[in-house]
Formats: structure tokens, C-alpha cells, sequence
């Protein structure tokens, strides 16, 4: 059981207190950087720290109102770190955090404790300056239940923000990610070299394409697709699509082909059929060679 320290005393009921402005400098890459810590609000993130079952040494620091320190101690004994809790009020703790409704927990994570991203992954999702932060959310936690080793971002959101955080609800604390960039140059740029590295070493990478595209590469329905073979599946732009410099990467292309009614799915629906396929060929391959 984890020691539970700060849990007695007065809640900060000020909006002013120096510390809900330390919190929501967290909103920023420069104030994650400078506070080396990564905000996760709500009591689901808790839970996925509980489910990761990883142990800490270093009290991680975590904001309570008292009602929820009330309803879920147990939850915090559970956890396999020690604990520093802050007590807030409700008023304060929601001028600190983005959540429009909190429901009265945050934690501070320490961005040494992100899983790291090795050298040589055999299954990644590319994605090419996704704007949207719920699509990258989304994404997230879709290539974390399809067993992706690690997603690769060229720009597009930042992936500690806000709205990411809440949208891969959990899966950041698992799921190894590098980001290239900052800016979009820099990030189709550094994207691209990536790509041809997996290339080298043998990787399919395969474009998402629209059905009916001109890729200039071969294209197949997903389906047909040998999803057995060491593989980077790259996902481009909501609005723009895969930069040219990117699908020049491309081994393969794929489509998912749908109704006519619609021009294009949703960036983050699209890539679940497509992630998943992978998956269940690779869960069916033992039982097809075995029979």
C-alpha cells in the first residue's frame, strides 16, 4: 500500500494561489518542459495509472477536491507509488485545469516516466500533420488496443496537450510516441527519413490512399494487404492528405473502400479497420499455418 501523504488540513480555496498557476502552465510545451511533468485530469487517468500496475518511487503529486479524496481513498491506496495530495477546493482546482466540468482529480506525471521509444519497431502508425486533437487522441488509443509498438507524429498536435491527454484517455501512459517537427516542414522532413529507415530495414510502409487514387505505387483494398510483414501504416492530413514527400516514401497504398454518399471518412474512424486488420492477421496466421 502506498504512502498517502497531505491529506489532512485546509483545501487552497484561492484562485490566486501560485500553485493552480503552475498547473495551468502545464497547457503549454514550455511549461511542461519547465515543470518536467505532464497533467492528467480526471479519474479515469487515475485508473490507468492503477491498470498500468507500474511502480513509482517519487510521490507523484496529485490534486484532490475533498469530496473525491472522500468517495475514492481506496482508488489512491491502490496505486503501486507513493502519493502527495493536495487538497483544493472545487472553485480552485476548476480555474486550474481545462476540463469544463472536473470532477475533482488531477495528477502531475513526470514526463521521465512516458514510455521511451526504441530503435527498431516491427508495427508503427504514421501520422502527417493531424491537426485535430481528438483524432490524435483517438489514434492513440486506437494503435494502443491494436498493438502498435510505437506512433510516429510528423507535427500536427502536440501530443501532451490537453485535449490530447483526455482524448487517448490513458493511452499516452503506455503507448511510445516520437514526434518530429516543430513546424510542418520540419516534421514531413524528419517524418520522411523515418520512413525510408523502416525501409531499409525492411518494413512495408503503406499509404492510406481514397479509393481511385493516383499513388503511383500499387493500391489494394486493406484487406488484400499481407498485414503479416513487419509494417508502418502512414495516415495523412484531415484536409490536405499525405504530402507528396511522404507517399514518395510509400511501398504500398491501401484504400478502404465505403459508399459513394460520402467522399471521405474521418481520419480517426478510417485508421480502426485498418489497425485492427493487422491484428487479426497476425492472431490467425499461427492457426492457418498450424492447420
Amino acid at each position: 500500500m502506498p504512502v498517502i501523504a497531505g491529506a489532512e488540513g485546509e483545501p487552497i480555496s484561492s484562485r490566486r494561489n501560485p500553485l493552480i498557476k503552475r498547473i495551468r502552465s502545464l497547457q503549454s510545451k514550455a511549461g511542461r518542459e519547465s515543470e518536467q511533468c505532464v497533467l492528467l485530469e480526471g479519474t479515469h487517468q487515475v485508473q490507468e495509472l492503477l491498470a498500468q500496475g507500474e511502480a513509482w518511487t517519487d510521490p507523484l503529486s496529485v490534486l484532490v477536491t475533498p469530496l473525491w479524496l472522500q468517495r475514492h481513498r481506496d482508488l489512491l491506496a491502490q496505486l503501486p507509488g507513493p502519493v502527495q495530495v493536495q487538497l483544493m477546493t472545487p472553485e480552485a482546482l476548476g480555474a486550474a485545469l481545462t476540463t469544463v466540468h472536473p470532477d475533482g482529480v488531477a495528477c502531475l506525471w513526470p514526463l521521465k516516466s512516458l514510455p521511451a521509444a526504441g530503435p527498431h519497431p516491427n508495427f508503427v502508425l504514421a501520422l502527417d500533420r493531424l491537426q485535430d486533437p481528438g483524432n490524435v487522441g483517438t489514434l492513440l488509443r486506437t494503435a494502443l488496443a491494436a498493438d502498435v509498438e510505437q506512433v510516429w507524429m510528423g507535427a500536427g498536435a502536440d501530443p501532451l496537450g490537453s485535449k490530447v491527454v483526455r482524448s487517448a484517455a490513458g493511452a499516452l501512459l503506455s503507448m511510445p510516441y516520437r514526434r518530429f517537427g516543430p513546424t510542418d516542414a520540419q516534421g514531413v522532413e524528419q517524418l520522411a527519413t523515418a520512413l525510408k529507415d523502416a525501409r531499409t530495414r525492411g518494413l512495408q510502409v503503406v499509404a492510406t490512399l481514397v479509393p481511385d487514387a493516383a499513388a503511383g505505387l500499387p493500391v489494394q483494398p486493406y484487406w488484400q494487404l499481407d498485414w503479416c510483414r513487419p509494417t508502418v501504416l502512414v495516415l495523412g492530413n484531415e484536409g490536405a492528405g499525405l504530402h507528396p514527400q511522404l507517399l514518395g516514401c510509400c511501398s504500398h497504398g491501401v484504400t478502404l473502400p465505403h459508399g459513394r454518399k460520402v467522399e471521405s471518412l474521418n481520419v480517426a474512424a478510417a485508421a480502426v479497420p485498418l489497425l485492427l486488420e493487422r491484428r487479426r492477421a497476425t492472431m490467425t496466421a499461427p492457426m492457418q499455418q498450424s492447420g
